[in-house]
């Protein structure tokens, strides 16, 4: 049997939005009023309802955030030239004086919602903005909004870094996901195998420690257990869920969910080697014909495109290897994509850097 895509919140849509709506208002029943104290504003995904799941890695605490923006729309936010530069001048600041670190596609309304920092440094303040079909920009205030937390029990310290000085703290959450009815988090703890995976049951009520994951690195040749997924997406194969996690350098990692439990070590099967001195940035799953495809964009090897027709079929990888696995082809046509996040089957919001400088807000049609 074909595998069949579990659709995820975090930008791919997701079979949550099957649910029940009696399911969903239950959901957003559960968020209390009040100030979202967010640290930073890192990983977005959706949940059902318009609820919008925030990382904030400088706090080590995941949030969910009522939007009310939850009404059925066909109309996605518009194209806009310069979105950074235009988010900055409605901030008040300079595009250089902000980080565009996430975006979202809400897969009711289509709008696109976008984490930012304005400032610099630890001192910068986290910002939610939002885009609407018309291209008008619009801050998703925090002030006695409808939300939840849990924080993370055993993230890296605020002051913790590694051998070359940077912030292990900043990789306490590299992307979040909703599945289920419940938050999948990637990213470090401050165990011995740092690489983390946590499956949070929501609403929010209690967190464990999550599941240390372990990957053959083929690139490298090497066992590794500190490396976080980068991002990741939910899938299910011979009808079971499973997360297909991408990591730096590139390889593409399976694991069964249901491995996935509390202070369990667990080793993924890496199925495919995509490229080293690469960083992934995000990947949707979407339906063209009868066929699942995968698109990962990444920092130094373009968009790649995944089928999934027979990724059932792969063996791990336990040896020093090249390129091999799961095979992919570039889209040559996009050059330059920072996030990714699908609209529908048919469609995806990109951020695109261009030749100035500058990020724009931009549809493609799905290849």
């Amino acid at each position: 049997m074909k595998p069949i895509v579990e659709r995820v919140l975090a930008g791919l849509g997701s079979l949550a939005l099957l649910i029940a709506p009696a399911a969903a208002a239950n959901l957003s029943a559960s968020l209390k009023a009040g100030k979202a104290e967010l640290k930073s504003a890192g990983p977005l995904a959706f949940a059902p309802d318009g609820i919008l799941i925030v990382a904030d890695p400088a706090a080590a605490t995941v949030y969910a955030i009522d939007t009310n923006d939850n009404k059925q729309s066909n109309a996605p936010s518009a194209d806009v030239a310069g979105v950074n530069e235009k988010i900055a001048a409605y901030l008040g600041t300079s595009a250089d004086q902000i980080l565009i670190n996430d975006m979202a596609v809400n897969p009711l309304s289509k709008r696109a919602y976008l984490s930012v920092s304005r400032g610099k440094g630890p001192d910068a303040a986290a910002v939610i903005v939002r885009v609407d079909a018309k291209g008008k920009i619009e801050e998703l205030s925090l002030e006695g909004v409808k939300h939840a937390k849990v924080a993370l029990p055993n993230a890296p310290a605020a002051d913790a870094k590694d051998r070359r000085g940077t912030s292990l703290r900043n990789e306490a959450i590299t992307d979040v996901a909703f599945v289920e009815g419940k938050v999948v988090v990637a990213g470090l703890s401050n165990e011995e195998f740092a690489s983390n995976l946590r499956v949070i049951p929501f609403p929010f009520s209690a967190i464990d420690r999550g599941a240390s994951v372990e990957i053959f690195h083929g690139a490298h040749g090497r066992f590794e257990t500190n490396a976080p997924v980068r991002t990741f997406v939910a899938y299910h194969i011979n009808n079971k869920p499973h997360i297909l996690a991408a990591y730096t350098c590139t390889p593409l990692v399976k694991f069964p969910i249901s491995d996935l439990s509390p202070g369990k070590k667990v080793m993924g099967t890496t199925i495919a080697e995509l490229g080293n001195r690469n960083r992934p940035l995000d990947m949707i799953v979407y339906k063209k014909g009868k066929t699942d495809f995968i698109l990962l964009n990444n920092s130094s090897r373009g968009v790649m495109k995944l089928s999934t027709e027979k990724i059932d079929s792969y063996e791990g990888i336990t040896k020093q290897t090249d390129v091999t696995g799961v095979p992919y082809e570039t889209i040559a046509s996009l050059k330059g994509v920072e996030h990714l996040d699908k609209i529908d089957d048919a469609r995806a919001m990109m951020l695109v850097r261009g030749e100035g400088g500058s990020l724009d807000l931009k549809q493609l049609a799905l290849p």
